[in-house]
């Protein structure tokens, strides 16, 4: 223990099981200055407004609510002080003391984004939990493709890459809406498509992998696999175009996946969660996410859950927070989700829509054991 400040305190005791974060990132192991700390609070690639950081949006506020009492400070401290005594303790003592706290016990770790990041169990050990990993099927492609001599020796070293995944990860995820959007032609692709897409890829010295072909390719050999496919929706950083991220578009990659035995996990859905729960209100094999949503709404968590809970159903909507470099973003998510959850279903019960029976049980289901069933993690 690092100082003489108090150590974080218990996980919270809501009556909901230890959480599975069935959507996460590592943590960065190294010291960060202001700047890249404040940028990892918001999905802008810019600066802020002139006069302000980005610690003056409801993420900022969050992490000013609800982390310095971890690491000995009050609640709603001024963000150099938090700053200062977070370079005190250090990255490896910051990130025990605010991992211990979010009563998060699983973590499914998307390993695909570069940096210095802790992997899956690295993030769960410091936090007390299990890891697993999650693979993301186009930062998986474009290493097979360093070195690939042709063609046909990358499509067959790509299709083992992913069986030889699929024994050990539990999920893998696209990023189709980043890299095209998600109107994509919903039927696999003919080996000679992919085989002509491959070519003019390689000849182009393998770059960041857009090529529709190919990341149709991708998801139906995940979908191959049986292991659950997790697709980014909704809001993310500049790089995407917010309208081609509208999961109402991928309904004919659902429909066409309906007897796979795939599961589809359609990942934060924002703004439109509306459409992410009606997809997973008739269609068996979809379900929805909540995460980074609440992260961003701070107080409008509670609202935006309610939202996501008017056609999901309850066994369809998982938890997570899709914390990426910095601990205080799983601290943030697991207690924007806590209180919009207790919220939600509080209100519910004080009117009698609800029994506090139903309320406890289907708290549990989103928080842990949807998780659980869609990811074959076993009991909690």
């Amino acid at each position: 223990m690092t100082g003489d400040a108090p150590g974080p305190g218990p996980a919270p005791d809501d009556g909901l099981p230890p959480l599975v974060d069935h959507h996460c990132h590592g943590v960065l192991r190294g010291e960060l200055d202001d700047a890249a700390f404040t940028a990892h609070l918001t999905e802008a690639d810019g600066p802020p407004a002139a006069g302000t950081t980005f610690f003056d949006t409801q993420t900022g506020f969050a992490v000013r609510r609800w982390c310095p009492p971890l690491l000995g400070l009050p609640a709603h401290c001024p963000p150099d002080r938090y700053l200062a005594r977070r370079r005190e303790l250090g990255p490896a003592e910051t990130r025990r003391r605010l991992l211990a706290a979010t009563g998060i016990g699983t973590y499914l770790v998307d390993t695909g984004l570069p940096g210095d990041l802790t992997g899956p169990a690295e993030t769960a050990g410091a936090g007390g939990g299990t890891g697993h990993e999650v693979v993301r099927l186009e930062a998986l492609a474009e290493r097979v493709a360093v070195g690939a001599r042709d063609a046909e020796a990358f499509t067959d070293a790509l299709d083992h890459a992913v069986r030889d995944a699929a024994r050990t990860a539990v999920a893998f995820k696209t990023v189709a809406a980043y890299r095209h959007g998600l109107a994509l032609d919903p039927r696999p692709p003919a080996p000679d498509a992919v085989h002509t897409a491959v070519r003019a890829w390689l000849a182009a010295g393998a770059p960041r992998l857009t090529d529709p072909v190919l990341l149709r390719h991708l998801v139906w050999l995940a979908v191959a696999t049986g292991r659950p496919l997790q697709l980014h929706t909704g809001f993310g950083d500049p790089d995407l175009r917010l309208d081609h991220a509208d999961p109402a578009l991928l309904t004919d990659l659902v429909r066409a996946t309906a007897d796979t035995g795939t599961d589809l996990v359609l990942l934060h859905c924002y703004p439109y969660h509306r459409q992410a729960g009606y997809l997973a209100s008739v269609f068996p094999h979809v379900y929805a996410d909540i995460g980074l949503t609440l992260t961003h709404t701070g107080p409008r968590a509670a609202a935006l859950l309610a939202e996501f809970l008017e056609l999901t159903p309850f066994g369809k909507l998982l938890f997570s927070t899709d914390a990426y470099g910095l601990p205080e973003l799983y601290v943030v998510g697991a207690a924007l989700f806590r209180t919009a959850l207790a919220a939600v279903l509080g209100d519910w019960t004080a009117t009698g829509a609800w029994s506090a029976a139903d309320a406890g049980r289907v708290g549990a289901l989103i928080a842990a054991d949807n998780a659980r069933r869609v990811y074959g993690l076993g009991g909690g």
